[in-house]
């Protein structure tokens, strides 16, 4: 961190997230001790990694805006166990609360990176995504570089309570899936056993 600097630890809060398991709650507490031992300073270390969180945040909402509503219909119809109207469900369930979406899934393990795909599908107005990304993720990183800019050489503590969290989101984004798997399966067979009714004379 000493040698990467201010602007370094913004690149890799970027790169985080592009790629999820690069680990912020590691990132950002170190980050934090760095500017308690003077390498630069508290704000540096605040200003430059949300800079960076909101630049990896518009990849992705580029990503969703270039897929697009139509396009994800169309692999939707093709994927085994989805349907067109699931997609359509999920950007109706966006249009009401993707702001809170978008500004507490910052601060939510995982989602921090997916939230931005959904706000560029629905084309969510780029200021608003960009406020919401930028005050989500600022209270996200002040809670890791404060802790290790206070904690000092004892910022691993606060890695194995944010390994619980995420654990516990994992754990409830499987059980989410295994459930909607467990319907879909589940209507997919009822249909097959009822097969079309025979039309009324």
């Amino acid at each position: 961190m000493d040698v990467i600097g201010p602007a370094g630890a913004g690149i890799a809060i970027a790169m985080e997230n592009l790629f999820p398991p690069l680990p912020s709650e590691v990132i950002l507490p170190m980050a934090g001790l760095a500017s308690s031992r003077g390498s630069f300073t508290l704000v540096e270390a605040l200003l430059w990694t949300t800079a960076g969180s909101v630049v990896g945040a518009l990849l992705l909402y580029g990503l969703g805006a270039w897929l697009g509503v139509a396009r994800l219909r169309t692999i939707a119809a093709k994927v085994p166990l989805l349907r067109p109207a699931d997609i359509d469900r999920t950007v109706a369930w966006f249009g009401r609360h993707g702001g809170k979406a978008v500004f507490f899934g910052r601060m939510i393990p995982i989602f921090r990176s997916l939230i931005s795909i959904p706000a560029g599908i629905t084309r969510m107005p780029l200021w608003r995504f960009v406020l919401l990304t930028a005050t989500g993720s600022l209270i996200w990183n002040s809670i890791f570089v404060l802790s290790g800019f206070f904690l000092g050489e004892a910022w691993h503590i606060v890695e194995r309570y944010a390994d619980i969290l995420q654990y516990v989101v994992i754990g409830v984004a499987a059980l989410a899936v295994a459930w909607f798997l467990f319907v879909r399966i589940r209507s997919l067979l009822n249909d097959r056993d009822t097969g079309p009714q025979p039309e009324a004379d």
